[in-house]
């Protein structure tokens, strides 16, 4: 009986779904994304939604911090620049709505190379403490320009596609599967390649790569391009999601709350930034409807569901930390691996 997984090729070995179970099961989950909508209500759509959105900005965040090692407090900021360009190219310059999410991506990943400079003298806490300052620099500019309108909301006119508004949640969720396959697309085949494999090299001990001959610096301020590209796309979506753009959208509780999604999901893994955006996005929304439910028996529930929603993020996060720190994907990776290599998983 053959236990495991076995390659006899470079060509079989290098697929990124080698096995037929591994297709299928890829099959079966773009069956169920695309099914979806066509069941789903206005509320659970708005999730999904909300959970894409967040899928992509984990997915960059874990390219800087899981696969890079760079530690980054700022990717709520990077997705303000992002929703801002976005808005703004809209309003100020009458740009395709279509056309400005990567235009704005595109000026997002420009900040990030820029705040990610310091990062050739800086790691760890200290790199940490400089990204924060980059949050809290964009934030300041947001609000003292009066190009974004200050503190005042920046209005996006509803986009629009062959004269259908599609900011709806059963249209625009078509837009962000869309962008989010492109994203996955381009992270897990980033770190195929030389680029990426320089990321990782970076990540495991910095000085043994750049005596191997790669170019640290260079590396480090492409990943935070990269990393602050896909945030800016991020909040571009997000921009033309919602229709409205405010600065209180990307505080620093966003940047620890995008931390906590690769945390929880698993650092250095594309699929674990999405579990972890699921969980952290839904988390409040499935204690708000379980304090909902006990509020006729509980009539103080509804006060206290703010503060259950705050402790129960800290909780998961310490929890993860202590009992599985590679996260959900190190979870899904063995529940996989027992039941491939059955039965002989010993």
């Amino acid at each position: 009986m053959e236990s495991g997984v076995f390659h006899s090729t470079y060509k079989e070995d290098m697929k990124l779904r080698p096995t037929p179970f591994m297709r299928l099961r890829l099959v079966v989950v773009l069956v169920a994304v695309v099914v979806f909508p066509f069941f789903a209500n206005n509320y659970q759509l708005t999730l999904a939604n909300q959970v894409g959105i967040a899928a992509i900005g984990a997915i960059g965040l874990n390219i800087l911090t899981g696969f890079t090692g760079q530690i980054s407090l700022g990717q709520g900021a990077f997705m303000a620049v992002g929703a801002y360009g976005s808005g703004l190219l809209v309003t100020r310059l009458g740009m395709p709505w279509w056309l400005t999410i990567p235009v704005a991506a595109l000026i997002a990943a420009a900040v990030g190379a820029f705040f990610g400079l310091p990062s050739l003298r800086l790691k760890g806490l200290y790199l940490a403490i400089a990204t924060l300052a980059a949050q809290q620099i964009i934030s300041w500019a947001i609000i003292r320009s009066p190009l974004t309108g200050g503190v005042e909301a920046l209005v996006v006119p509803s986009p629009t596609l062959f004269g259908v508004r599609i900011n709806s949640d059963p249209n625009f969720y078509w837009i962000i599967l869309f962008f989010l396959i492109l994203t996955i697309f381009f992270a897990v085949n980033l770190f195929r390649t030389k680029i990426g494999r320089a990321f990782i090299a970076i990540r495991d001990q910095d000085i043994a790569a750049e005596v191997m001959g790669v170019n640290i610096f260079r590396y480090k301020v492409t990943a935070f391009a990269i990393s602050s590209f896909i945030a800016g796309m991020s909040g571009a979506l997000l921009a033309q999601y919602r229709g409205i753009v405010n600065y209180e959208r990307f505080t620093i509780e966003t940047s620890i709350t995008f931390l906590a999604m690769i945390i929880v999901g698993g650092l250095g893994s594309v699929s674990g930034s999405i579990y972890g955006a699921i969980l952290i996005t839904l988390l409040p929304a499935i204690l708000s409807n379980l304090g909902s439910a006990l509020g006729a028996s509980i009539p103080q529930m509804a006060t206290l569901i703010p503060f259950i929603q705050k402790g129960a993020f800290g909780i998961i996060i310490i929890l993860f930390l202590i009992f599985e720190p590679e996260g959900l994907a190190k979870i899904w990776r063995d529940i996989k691996d027992y039941f491939r290599l059955w039965p002989f998983s010993y």
